[in-house]
């Protein structure tokens, strides 16, 4: 604990990217949207449920000085091109009027999204943060650097504090470098001289803005397919949820609103049978998205969010602390992580959270599934083979 207090771990926050940043990252949504948009409804047949509600309550969140949390929308995944396919239900103009500042952040995979210099400040400027996949690199999992990210964009953010970085200490870097752009996913026009960023683990070769050093991203809204990876099934099952949404739920200062949702039809845009050419989305297709009910967070999460208080106040205590202090915000010590009552906390809040996704299926018209998809142990039957067609036909693959 005491390395994490290091002063060579705090670095400043800012109220803001530049006009720069924050003109590229608004025109790269914009377009992205306006592809997504013209996409779904002009080549394809899409309907939308629930849409008006969730508008009135992006809208109300349009001014980030006035946000008094965050936003975390959980839906399954179905397709590649679930993001940024969905977010074209959203009317443009919406989008060009009440999104600047506040549109979605979302996860992405690092080997995939980030191979290079020009996908990296692609993704980047779409608001999507770099994640690593459990199989395919050792840095993967529930306590990565990027998890840290998008638990602290659910919370206050606040220029006038420093912000604690430890993976940004150069005693964790074999060959630490400052970041610069364009290398760098970076701000060239930051007010400091080290412009906020973050590596996605230790040796990596390329930093990224770090978007929780801002101000204007407090209580920010973050996308998440907790599945993991794409499940194609014909009767619209969906996989178990993995722990990382319930981070987002259990660790912020004040839950988020969750919002669940239910989407169908994007698998048959890019099934993961198709043929040549592969690469190309298909047209003609039915596609629906569902927005369900905001949750009454406290009803649905208020007794596991106070219990995980509890639990890291007591941990503190034991280290030699008063309590749990914000400064760590994000940052989960090992001994908390694999403390046993804090991985029952972690299970119960993704059931809770699947079962949110549920029961916009049903209202669907889909039938009940066996309770038995939402545990792991069902899915470990699998085998070792983690992508392709599986013995029970659906398809699946890791994303």
């Amino acid at each position: 604990m005491r390395l994490l207090r290091d002063d060579l771990n705090l670095y400043p926050n800012l109220e803001a990217p530049s006009l720069f940043w924050r003109s590229a990252s608004y025109q790269t949504i914009l377009a992205v949207s306006a592809f997504s948009r013209f996409f779904i409804y002009a080549l394809n047949r899409t309907e939308v449920h629930g849409l008006p509600r969730f508008l009135d309550l992006l809208k109300s969140r349009a001014d980030y000085k006035t946000r008094r949390r965050g936003l975390l929308t959980v839906s399954n995944h179905i397709s590649v091109m679930d993001e940024p396919l969905i977010w074209g239900v959203l009317p443009l103009s919406f989008a060009a009027f009440h999104g600047y500042m506040n549109h979605r952040w979302s996860f992405g995979s690092h080997d995939i999204c980030f191979k290079n210099a020009f996908t990296s400040h692609f993704f980047t400027l779409g608001q999507t943060l770099p994640t690593h996949r459990s199989a395919h690199s050792p840095f993967g999992g529930p306590y990565q650097a990027t998890l840290t990210e998008g638990i602290r964009l659910l919370s206050k953010i606040s220029a006038t504090k420093q912000a604690l970085c430890p993976v940004n200490n150069p005693h964790f870097h074999k060959d630490y470098r400052h970041p610069q752009w364009p290398w760098d996913c970076v701000d060239p026009f930051s007010d400091i001289t080290l412009p906020p960023s973050y590596p996605s683990q230790p040796n990596d070769v390329r930093w990224y803005l770090s978007p929780s050093r801002y101000a204007s991203n407090s209580y920010s809204w973050v996308h998440i397919f907790p599945e993991g990876m794409i499940h194609q099934a014909t009767d619209k099952t969906m996989r178990y949820f993995k722990w990382g949404v319930a981070r987002l739920i259990l660790e912020p200062p004040e839950c988020p609103d969750v919002v669940p949702m239910f989407i169908e039809g994007t698998d048959q845009v890019m099934h993961e049978s198709r043929t040549f050419p592969r690469f190309l989305p298909r047209i003609g297709n039915n596609i629906s998205v569902a927005f369900g009910k905001e949750l009454d967070v406290e009803a649905v999460f208020g007794d596991l969010r106070k219990r995980w208080r509890d639990l890291a106040d007591r941990h503190a205590r034991e280290a030699g602390l008063p309590g749990w202090d914000e400064a760590i915000l994000g940052l989960v010590p090992e001994n908390l992580a694999n403390h046993p009552e804090a991985v029952e906390l972690r299970k119960e809040c993704t059931k809770r959270v699947r079962e949110a996704v549920l029961e916009v299926r049903r209202s669907r018209g889909l039938p009940d599934e066996d309770p038995k998809n939402g545990v792991v142990e069902t899915w470990m039957r699998e085998g070792p083979k983690r992508e392709g067609l599986m013995d029970d036909g659906t398809w699946v693959k890791d994303t």
